[in-house]
């Protein structure tokens, strides 16, 4: 077994959090050493190429789109794309019962297709939940709870809770109410209605206007993977942890199996960014009965995805568009030339189509041409294209995609992570790290925390993604090269971080 025996930091996973730990870890002169299971860089943030004999074609897996109220985020990225980091439009919309509604909702929008008496219903919903607050107020334990107390039954029903129970696969009354508070706490039918007579402010969800890679947001990381190779950095793919010892609340050695074959790591930190119920299972001596019940309490939604090429110059003017009815098997769909020309070929596009699934069921066990078939009918009937417009279909999984935020989660994740957080050179980050659901600034802003704390030798300090505001607001600035910030230093004082930093729904 070979043996590496020197100062680094070992970070394993190679996804958003991952990547930018150890870019800043490099930026500050220490070594870094990056342990990645895929043969790609990026993680869920990776952008994917296919050659066909029509030219290449990129996709991200699913949409991703980048805001934040961080100005050093902004900064960071450009300085590792220059020019090939442009503005985007924003355009969603939700298919609902055969018709497609604008999101954020336009509340005109809506009340000219549902009709007037749906439009009673919602608002006579809404007026008796706002009354019952008042009078005898429901008592909120779940998501389910929250939403129908927040907008009324009518209006939940319509788009929150169907597509809730698609995205987790469990019903909404089992779904915790820390769902709704992160996704939709600022959400209102006040703020719907300010947004017709307003154009800026209100809740996260009215960002209009995104940041994007020229050629994937994959590109991002893949900057900082020629970065660290440029600085002799140490970077290895297609590589995992097998175990994780630990003596006197240190972590002492990491078993990686690489390649090459197995080879012993003796590291002065850890950054962990696998998922958090994978990573519970390596560790040696093994952790405390109650701590490995926990983690078994935990679970993961997964999904697969088709892309496919469409010999079509254009399918819609979209970024994404969400398919909250059951009767529809996938959950949403991206088309990657409305989030850059360089994604396609000319004259051609594509088309990203996500199902939502555990690993294991139906829709993961199925194959290439069963998911295309349960799909097709749906896109000739909405006039998207035809199956002979399709020039190939590629199939993808993935697994730990989703943290579910059962009613039971958050004792589980606290029991885990006040085990793992109590390591003296151990750290773990991102989504799957610390199992919740934040998006793709907020694992940036994970990494480069975790890299802070140990530049300045200092505990973690869990504040991101626990916001109680909505996931989509933003600073978009009109250029990112005049934002002042300041990265973590080694003789910087507290740790800085950014508890504000925005998130949206349409990231993964």
């Amino acid at each position: 077994m070979n043996e590496e025996n020197v100062n680094t930091t070992l970070i394993l996973g190679a996804g958003p959090a991952g990547m930018a730990a150890a870019m800043e870890l490099h930026t500050a002169g220490t070594r870094v050493h990056v342990i990645e299971k895929d043969t790609q860089v990026g993680g869920l943030a990776k952008t994917l190429t296919f050659k066909e004999d029509v030219g290449v074609f990129r996709t991200d897996i699913g949409p991703h789109r980048f805001y934040s109220k961080n100005p050093y985020l902004y900064k960071f990225i450009e300085n590792l794309l220059q020019e090939k980091w442009q503005k985007v439009p924003r355009l969603t919309r939700f298919f609902i019962g055969g018709t497609f509604y604008h999101y954020p909702i336009r509340l005109g929008d809506v009340l000219k297709k549902i009709g007037l008496w749906n439009a009673c219903r919602i608002l006579w919903d809404y007026l008796c939940e706002r009354t019952r607050k008042y009078v005898h107020p429901r008592t909120v334990h779940s998501f389910e709870d929250y939403v129908v107390s927040t907008f009324g039954r009518t209006l939940a029903e319509f788009n929150m809770l169907n597509y809730t129970e698609k995205i987790w696969g469990i019903p909404c009354n089992q779904i915790s109410i820390d769902w709704a508070v992160q996704r939709i706490g600022n959400l209102s039918v006040v703020a719907t209605i300010k947004k017709m007579f307003i154009k800026r402010g209100g809740p996260k969800s009215l960002v209009d206007t995104f940041y994007y890679p020229s050629e994937g947001t994959g590109l991002i990381y893949e900057a900082i993977k020629e970065k660290l190779l440029t600085g002799n950095q140490q970077l290895s793919l297609e590589s995992e942890p097998v175990t994780i010892e630990h003596v006197n609340g240190a972590v002492t050695q990491v078993t990686i199996r690489t390649p090459q074959g197995a080879k012993l790591i003796r590291p002065a930190y850890v950054v962990n960014s696998i998922p958090l119920t994978r990573c519970i299972q390596l560790f040696s001596p093994t952790p405390p009965e109650h701590v490995i019940r926990a983690a078994q309490s935990l679970r993961f939604r997964s999904q697969v995805y088709l892309f496919l090429t469409v010999n079509k110059p254009s399918i819609t003017t979209d970024n994404w568009i969400y398919f909250p009815d059951k009767d529809i098997p996938f959950g949403r769909i991206s088309e990657m030339r409305n989030f850059s020309s360089h994604m396609c070929p000319n004259g051609m596009t594509s088309l990203f189509v996500e199902f939502f699934c555990f690993k294991g069921d139906t829709i993961w066990n199925a194959s290439k041409e069963e998911l295309f078939e349960m799909s097709i009918d749906t896109f000739e009937k909405i006039h998207f294209f035809t199956r002979q417009d399709v020039l190939n279909i590629h199939l993808l999984k993935k697994e730990h995609v989703y943290p579910i935020y059962d009613l039971h989660y958050a004792k589980h994740v606290q029991t885990v992570l006040e085990w793992t957080d109590s390591f003296s050179n151990f750290y773990t980050i991102g989504r799957p790290g610390r199992f919740r659901y934040t998006n793709q600034d907020h694992s940036l802003e994970m990494g480069i925390h975790a890299a802070a704390c140990i530049l300045n030798k200092q505990k973690w300090q869990d504040t991101f993604g626990k916001e109680d505001e909505y996931l989509e607001q933003g600073h978009i600035p009109e250029t990112t090269t005049n934002e002042t910030s300041t990265p973590p230093q080694k003789d910087r004082g507290p740790v800085a971080t950014s508890s504000g930093s925005g998130r949206r729904d349409s990231d993964r």
